[in-house]
């Protein structure tokens, strides 16, 4: 699941200590998290798409070459 520190919450993972990311993570459904979400401490969110390589405008289509009249 996707989720998020609820506002005012700062919430680290457990072993690690390290803090959830403000902008939400992925984690798993264990108990830890299930239970940090019915206290209030996180939320869960929809999964926001990591930031890919930014978009390159298309090129211009090439006109193909006018064919000569047949003779």
């Amino acid at each position: 699941m996707f989720v998020k520190p609820a506002d005012g919450r700062a919430v680290r993972w457990p072993g690690s200590m390290r803090l959830l990311k403000s902008d939400g993570e992925k984690v798993p459904e264990t108990s830890f998290w299930l239970l940090a979400l019915k206290h209030g401490d996180i939320e869960e969110v929809k999964e926001q798409a990591s930031p890919a390589a930014p978009e390159v405008a298309a090129s211009p289509a090439i006109p193909e070459p006018e064919k000569e009249p047949a003779a």
